[in-house]
Order: C-alpha cells, then sequence, then structure tokens
C-alpha cells in the first residue's frame, strides 16, 4: 500500500473545523447549534457589490492576469491610501483568499528549514502554511494575563537564529482580538531591522478596531519598506467570506517579482470575486459606521456575559472579532466535544474552537477556547446560556 508523504501527515488539522462532524450529529437530534467557532460573520454582503456581478456583461469566463485585474489593483490603490498605506498598483499581486497572499509569503521568503517567528496564540493555519512550506514556527508565548500583549523584546532576541527570517503577526489579531500599537509595532520594527527579517503583517480585520483606537498597518511604518508585506482579504471586511479574494502588498520589488512567479503558477485569481471586491471599494464612507457599532455591541455583551460566569476569564478584546477566554475546565477539546456530544440547554449548546489549536508550544491553551462574536447579541446570549449551564452540569 502506497504511504502518504511526511508533510502530509505532519500537516496539523484545523482546531475550528475539526468539531464540525460532531456538529452536524448534534443537528441531526434536533439540537440547535450556535456557531461561535468559526469566523463566519452573519452580517448581510452589502447588495450592490452582490449586483456588481450579479449584472456583469460577459461572454467568456476568461483568465484574470496573474497579477489580478489592473482596474482591481487600480482601486485598491485607493483602498489603501485611505487607510494611510502608499503603493501603486504594481505593489498589489491579488490572491485566491488571504490564505494564498501568506503561502506566497512564505514562499518567497522562506527555504525549506528556515525559520519564522509568531507570538502564540496565532491563526491556526500559520502553522498550515509553514508545515506545507518545510518552514519551522518558533513561537513566543503571550499570556491572557496581559490582554496577550506583544511578548518583550527580549523574548524576540532569543528566539532569533541564523536560521530566522521573518516575523509575522495577525493585527488586529485572531485568535486573540489583541490591537497591536504603535509602540509595539516599532518594536518589531527595531528587531527587523536589527536582523534584516521579514514582517508578515495579516491585516484582515484592519476595519474592526474599538474603543476609538486606530489600526496602523505596518506598510506605514518608516523604515520597513523593505521589510515589511502586507496580506489582506475582503472575506471579513464585507462580510464575504467565500468570495476567496485577498492581496499581496509590499514595497519590495525582489519579493514582488518572486512572488508574481507563484501568482503565474496557479495562473489567475477568481474574476467574478475582484468585480465584487472593486464594486466594494466604492461603497459609500459610512458604510463601516453600522457594522463597526454592531461588533461593538456583540463583543461587549460576549465579554460581560463570560466574565460574568464563575472560573471564567476573558480580556476585552481590542479588535477584530474574537475573544479567547480561560475556562475552569482541564481540556477544553474534550469540554468542546462534551458539549455538541452529550449537553444541551433549552434545545441548544453551543460550539467553540478549542485553543490549543491555537498554539506551537505542546501544552499551552488546554483550558482556553477562542469564540467569534459573529452573531446577533440574540444569538450570542442564548449562547451564553448554554455555555453557563454547562459548565454547572460538566463541573459535577
Amino acid at each position: 500500500m502506497p504511504v502518504i508523504s511526511h508533510r502530509g501527515a505532519m500537516m496539523p488539522p484545523s482546531p475550528i473545523r475539526k468539531l464540525v462532524p460532531f456538529a452536524d450529529a448534534a443537528k441531526k437530534r434536533g439540537t440547535k447549534v450556535y456557531h461561535l467557532n468559526i469566523g463566519q460573520p452573519d452580517i448581510v454582503t452589502p447588495e450592490s457589490i452582490l449586483d456588481a456581478v450579479r449584472h456583469t456583461d460577459m461572454k467568456v469566463l476568461e483568465y484574470s492576469p496573474s497579477a489580478g485585474f489592473d482596474s482591481y489593483r487600480k482601486k485598491l490603490v485607493e483602498y489603501y491610501k485611505r487607510n494611510n498605506i502608499d503603493v501603486t498598483a504594481g505593489q498589489i499581486i491579488v490572491t485566491t483568499g488571504g490564505s494564498e497572499a501568506i503561502t506566497f509569503a512564505i514562499m518567497s521568503c522562506l527555504d525549506p528549514g528556515d525559520e519564522i517567528i509568531i507570538p502564540e496564540p496565532f491563526y491556526a493555519n500559520y502553522n498550515g502554511f509553514s508545515t506545507s512550506s518545510g518552514v519551522k514556527v518558533v513561537p513566543i508565548p503571550s499570556s491572557i494575563e496581559t490582554g496577550f500583549a506583544l511578548p518583550a523584546i527580549e523574548a524576540f532576541e532569543k528566539a532569533v537564529t541564523p536560521q530566522t527570517k521573518a516575523i509575522m503577526i495577525c493585527n488586529p489579531n485572531n485568535p486573540t482580538g489583541y490591537l497591536y500599537s504603535a509602540k509595539e509595532l516599532n518594536v518589531l520594527k527595531e528587531i527587523c531591522l536589527k536582523h534584516d527579517l521579514f514582517l508578515f503583517s495579516d491585516e484582515a480585520y484592519r476595519e474592526f478596531c474599538y474603543d476609538g483606537h486606530k489600526h496602523i498597518s505596518a506598510l506605514s511604518i518608516p523604515g520597513l519598506e523593505e521589510h515589511a508585506i502586507v496580506l489582506d482579504t475582503i472575506s471579513k471586511r464585507y462580510s464575504a467570506c467565500g468570495g476567496r479574494i485577498g492581496a499581496f502588498v509590499t514595497k519590495n520589488q525582489q519579493v514582488l517579482d518572486a512572488a508574481m512567479k507563484f501568482a503565474q503558477a496557479r495562473l489567475s485569481p477568481p474574476t467574478f470575486a475582484q468585480i465584487l471586491g472593486e464594486a466594494a471599494v466604492d461603497l459609500p464612507a459610512n458604510y463601516f459606521d453600522e457594522v463597526h457599532a454592531e461588533y461593538t455591541n456583540r463583543r461587549d455583551v460576549l465579554v460581560k456575559r463570560l466574565n460574568a460566569i464563575p472560573g471564567v476569564k476573558c480580556p476585552n478584546p481590542g479588535g477584530a472579532f474574537y475573544a479567547m477566554a480561560q475556562l475552569p475546565v482541564e481540556n477544553s477539546e474534550n469540554f468542546c466535544q462534551w458539549l455538541l456530544e452529550e449537553f444541551a440547554h433549552n434545545g441548544a449548546t453551543v460550539m467553540m474552537a478549542p485553543a490549543a489549536g491555537f498554539y506551537a508550544t505542546p501544552g499551552k491553551g488546554r483550558n482556553e477556547v477562542r469564540l467569534a462574536y459573529v452573531l446577533n447579541t440574540e444569538d450570542i446570549n442564548g449562547a451564553m446560556d448554554c455555555l453557563e449551564a454547562a459548565l454547572k452540569v460538566y463541573k459535577n
């Protein structure tokens, strides 16, 4: 019998999706499942950008250019300029989702055996993309006690080796919701310049910053022009996760040239989603006001309810639409599976993502979960009712 590759064997499963079969089984039993496990917003995708696709007059669905349509990249220049990011259309490669942008960055800048430093907990697929590329993830732990703030510069210095080629951040952060400050980003700048490293900045949640704080892009920091690569997507911004359109953005021409070869090898990004993305740039300036207010309300309800449950600790996220919570259980994966297999409260249960899968350090996050506040407040309250009742039962 043929044997699969070492790469295939080592590829980690998704902590976000691995419990899906148990959720499906619960639904078949008639149990309502509140999905707080995945960042799939219930915000309606703007009608105007869907109409741009519906009303497209196209006789042949052709390949787009490997870098993406020129008209879309020029629109993105306008979008980035509004966000204090000064780039040209030639410094943007349109990708098949943010996932491909991440893959392009790793494949263009690191060789098998090289190392990438990532503060943990981190978006679980960073581990998968790195594993599939033969790159070693070097985690630096952040702590729930500090709200998952950037680890001290000394921790980065200790982690740097001759094999280190890059640092990866997600800002605002998935899974913690932490928003990096200008001071923290300048710490990263200092390390990157000192050790000649790339800074990969996943900015998928740029629009979702709370309490009056503003997002700062890695590409808006003077001195990082040759080091910073922004990884982007329309998925969360416009509640268009199925569009699968992202962007790879950098001012480093050598990196762009390398990434373009990977872009040519996969031929082209999706045509219809680029039409949708181009229309999205022209949404009214106040489009995000209502969306922002809704997510702020959801965050406040979730965090208040979590911290009111005995034994639960949840820092207040500064951005994105995720929260990390510490639960009074020994193993959150067992608990999350039990919720779906054996528990129901008023005919419902809640699905969360066990946090261990967001850590590279063995044993970390075993009593933590990630919750995505992508449901309306009525459903969030229903989910919290389930969680509170479940912890009482589980404890006994």
